[in-house]
């Protein structure tokens, strides 16, 4: 590699489309390139400030949209590879240049001199089109949402609060990757493999070849933690599994229960000096749903005629598990994975394994890419010649209908140390428009699918390949957008919006057109059997109250952490108990906590948010029976999906983009007939 510097990050590349050259980029030079990309950013806030020109929309809100550009892309650089591609040194970076990145949003939202710009141009606004005009109105509501209008002492102290705000969510989420990676579940004798599927225990032998170690590893990782549960016969090894995963960052080295304590405290401080009553009240302000009683009534009304069947759908499976020789009077959560699954066999007769040899993760992403262009007139084509950042990223140059560039495609599959689990949607760089170029965005997708082995391709589950759908739209929505100011444009949209994009897409792979498609024997060439594809569609609602009720727990425990004007008495576990008891299905167990591995409440941006998950089911339950109607291939539709609600960002207030799509408010009950609860 050659000698270079942090001007490696900041320069404009050399590479395809201006794409990252991550062949180039050292860990040494993160840190210089955060630090001059802030002085740059400080002088472009300066150069507003310091105009002599009266302030105008031009010259001051605008001026403001587009200033630390070099920021922005270091921080997508580093902040998407410390989730995807992290090592100690990349959190010690991360949590060395929070307290600096902090400093500078401060500098901005805290500029007296720049706030009264802004103010003298919200105050006496020229005429401006809607997406300029809300421009206007979120710049100067986000100056009052960060302290612009307090006083002198409030304003050093909401900056104190801030500053450590943003350090303890950095180890919140840190703690629970190490905490992750802490554990392994080692196996040397066969017999106790009883009941995993062989490409389980192919993919843990190799897990132990690459561990030095003899025998079979498995991980608390989700490709390894989930089939265990639902497949082992040795009850005390899901047992043991199921603890450490619901332990994780609960006491020892990495424990997250002071961290959580003081991020509630201080969030609530901040909330308070910013004149809210609790944190859920401030950070629901600019969401579709408006306010915490909103949000209440909204979970109350999924709830109340959730929990009664979701508790009925759990006796079947306890009656199942009695009569098939289980002895204890309740399952335990390490018993309701496995035999859920076996009820399920029973009751659909139908394993859910048969189906893994008929979705070869190649075909699948050769099958949502045809999708994409029999909805979207897209095309996907494969580039090689794009730098990546760990040789198992494949990147796609997507053209639009016309031929002509839309954005590019990274795809990280796999996963590896370093990287946290689960799936989600990023972007190196958005889309947005200025002097009338418009900059195409890099967007990425990161799951953790099980990795091909010496003797059989990645294959994934129906769930898994449901996923890869939902991630998709998240990309779909970053890749169609065509807004002019980067705040609005591609997933830049309320919280509880964003996920419509993505669930609605998770719909096709319940649908036999679409499956019918790409679903073939990755050995045999067969093409998946009808009887399987029936079965997929009859079991799609099995237990799917218990399922709904379980997201809702998060929901509820979410709000409930977010909705206090004091910390809990009682400690961090005994207060999750509290909250959930009520609504609890399986035993609430000692010694397990969600909270201190919760990340995207505590890490990951969805704090008084998670309920968006469920609000945006609700609006796709509503908007694709739109397409059920018409035909889920039908052009009109889609093309009318893609201009009100893929293109459009928050150029718009969200209720009304949806209107515009559907014609109409969605309504709770949309979801619950889905789901066969009502």
């Amino acid at each position: 590699m050659n000698e270079l510097n942090h001007n490696t990050i900041l320069a404009a590349s050399d590479a395809a489309f201006g794409a990252p050259r991550f062949d180039l980029f050292r860990e040494e030079d993160y840190l210089p390139a955060f630090r001059a990309a802030i002085a740059t950013a400080k002088a472009e806030v300066d150069a507003i400030v310091d105009d002599p020109r009266e302030a105008d929309f031009r010259n001051t809100v605008l001026a403001l949209e587009y200033a630390g550009r070099d920021l922005s892309r270091v921080e997508a650089l580093f902040f998407n590879l410390l989730e995807a591609e992290s090592d100690p040194r990349m959190q010690e970076i991360a949590e060395e240049i929070s307290p600096e990145l902090t400093e500078y949003g401060l500098y901005v939202s805290l500029n007296d001199r720049l706030f009264e710009r802004v103010k003298q141009v919200y105050d006496h606004p020229s005429e401006l089109d809607t997406a300029s005009r809300r421009l206007l109105e979120d710049t100067y509501r986000s100056f009052i949402r960060n302290g612009a209008a307090l006083g002198e002492e409030d304003r050093k102290l909401f900056s104190e609060l801030s500053s450590r705000l943003s350090v303890l969510e950095l180890r919140f989420g840190n703690n629970v990757l190490s905490a992750t990676n802490a554990f392994i579940l080692h196996i040397e004798d066969e017999a106790e493999l009883e009941g995993l599927p062989d490409y389980l225990r192919e993919a843990a032998a190799q897990e132990a070849a690459s561990r030095n170690l003899e025998g079979w590893v498995f991980t608390l990782q989700f490709p390894s933690y989930s089939p265990f549960l639902k497949y082992s016969a040795r009850r005390e090894l899901r047992e043991k599994m199921w603890r450490a995963y619901n332990s994780r960052a609960l006491g020892g080295e990495y424990d997250n229960r002071p961290v959580i304590l003081e991020i509630v405290q201080l969030r609530m401080r901040i909330a308070s000096l910013l004149g809210y009553p609790d944190y859920a009240s401030y950070a629901l302000e600019r969401r579709m749903a408006g306010n915490r009683t909103e949000v209440e009534h909204f979970l109350d009304r999924l709830m109340e005629p959730a929990l009664p069947k979701a508790r009925q759908e759990l006796s079947y499976v306890l009656e199942y598990a009695h009569a098939n020789g289980f002895e204890d009077p309740v399952l335990m959560p390490w018993d309701f994975p496995y035999w859920a699954e076996r009820y399920r066999l029973a009751e659909f007769d139908f394993d859910e394994r048969l189906l893994k040899p008929y979705f070869r993760l190649e075909d699948c992403v050769k099958a949502v890419f045809s999708l994409a262009g029999r909805l979207y007139g897209l095309d996907f084509v494969r580039r090689d010649d794009i730098p990546v950042y760990h040789k198992d990223v494949k990147v796609y140059q997507v053209l639009d209908e016309n031929g002509e560039h839309l954005a590019l495609f990274y795809a990280d599959f796999f996963p590896r140390q370093g990287k946290r689990g689960g799936a989600w949607m990023t972007a190196f760089r958005e889309q947005y428009s200025e002097g009338g170029v418009d900059c195409r965005p890099f967007i990425s997708i990161v799951t953790n699918f099980t990795k091909p082995t010496e003797s059989s391709p990645s294959l994934l589950t129906h769930g898994e390949l449901t996923t890869l759908m939902h991630e998709f739209g998240h990309a779909l929505h970053g890749m169609l957008s065509k807004g002019v100011y980067p705040s609005q444009c591609g997933t830049s949209v309320a919280r509880d919006f964003v996920e419509l994009p993505s669930q609605i897409m998770e719909n096709w792979a319940f649908e036999e057109e679409f499956l019918d498609t790409f679903a073939r024997h990755h050995i045999t060439g067969e093409k998946i059997p009808h009887e399987y594809i029936s079965s997929i569609v009859r079991a799609r609602n099995y237990l799917s109250a218990y399922y709904h009720v379980r997201q809702l727990h998060f929901a509820l425990l979410d709000m409930a952490w977010h909705s206090l004007d004091r910390l809990p008495e009682q400690g961090v576990e005994d207060f999750e108990h509290s909250v959930l008891g009520e609504y609890a299905t399986l035993p609430l167990v000692e010694g397990s906590c969600i909270s201190t591995s919760f990340n995207h409440i505590f890490a990951g941006g969805y704090s008084a948010g998670y309920y968006s998950y469920k609000w945006a089911e609700v609006l796709e339950a509503d908007a694709f029976d739109l397409f059920s109607e018409r035909g889920v291939f039908n052009p009109e539709v889609a093309d009318s999906f893609r201009k009100n609600i893929l293109e459009r960002g928050s150029s718009e207030d969200e209720r009304l983009l949806y209107r515009n799509f559907r014609g109409h408010d969605p309504e709770p009950e949309a979801l619950l007939r889905k789901l066969e609860i009502i």
